[in-house]
């Protein structure tokens, strides 16, 4: 790429992805574009060049990298949006652009912890039915609808904006960005009597305290595995590691 300034495209309005942007923001000989996809009413804005909504599939993301000069790419969107990953990935390919997907790792259960691993929302949908009648979903409000079907359940359905979707018959709508302190999960559980949570291997520590809370109370966990990457992805843990990656490029 040579000495010029290289012009970087992030795709995510995740915490790695913005913090990411920052740190590029300090160093010259990079540019980052943060692309975010638009799904959050008010969403945390990364520092520096931003766009906000989707491109197109593959065929428009491909063109938008080369009509913007994009030098690399990297996906810090979240661990399930695996059809923008796909498509970082097949549009990088076909303009031979290098590519970093960063994935936090994901939790790990505990001795004490009662998960069940499940491995997308249908087999959520299909498990929860068999393990209690209160039911705490926390999957974010895109696949909230799958559960509208169930209904002999009482939801409580935790979101940052409200769902689009149909929603089960008896539920409770809850507005709420993390982080989450433990004590006031593990009373929300507590209150309104929940006897299962339902969650995506997110991983990270915006909202595990409600990991912490189902332990503490006993409640059993459905969770819902991750979308596999693109086969192979090249992968990094960290924004260190996606900032080492970044300046080990020729």
């Amino acid at each position: 790429m040579g000495d010029r300034c290289r012009r970087v495209l992030i795709l995510g309005g995740t915490r790695e992805a913005r913090n990411l942007a920052e740190m590029m923001s300090g160093e010259s000989g990079f540019t980052a574009v943060s692309s975010l996809a638009g799904r959050v009413r008010e969403p945390v804005l990364p520092v520096g060049e931003v766009r906000i909504g989707g491109f197109g599939g593959v065929d428009g993301l491909r063109n938008w990298l080369g009509d913007n000069d994009i030098d690399a790419v990297v996906d810090a969107t979240h661990p399930f949006a695996g059809v923008i990953s796909a498509h970082a990935a097949a549009a990088a390919a076909a303009l031979d652009l290098p590519v970093l997907h960063v994935r936090r790792p994901g939790w790990r259960k505990r001795r004490e912890d009662r998960w069940i691993r499940v491995p997308d929302i249908a087999s959520a949908v299909d498990t929860v039915a068999g393990l209690g009648s209160r039911i705490f979903l926390t999957i974010g409000r895109q696949e909230v609808g799958a559960f509208a079907d169930l209904t002999s359940s009482w939801f409580l359905i935790r979101a940052i904006d409200p769902p689009s979707a149909k929603l089960p018959p008896n539920h409770e709508l809850l507005l709420a960005r993390g982080p989450f302190a433990v004590e006031d999960e593990i009373r929300l559980l507590t209150e309104r009597r929940i006897d299962v949570l339902v969650t995506k291997d997110s991983g990270g520590e915006l909202t595990v305290a409600k990991l912490f809370a189902a332990r503490a109370c006993g409640v059993p966990v459905v969770m819902i595995d991750r979308p596999s990457l693109p086969a192979g992805a090249r992968t990094a843990e960290s924004v260190a590691a996606a900032w080492d990656w970044l300046r080990r490029l020729p």
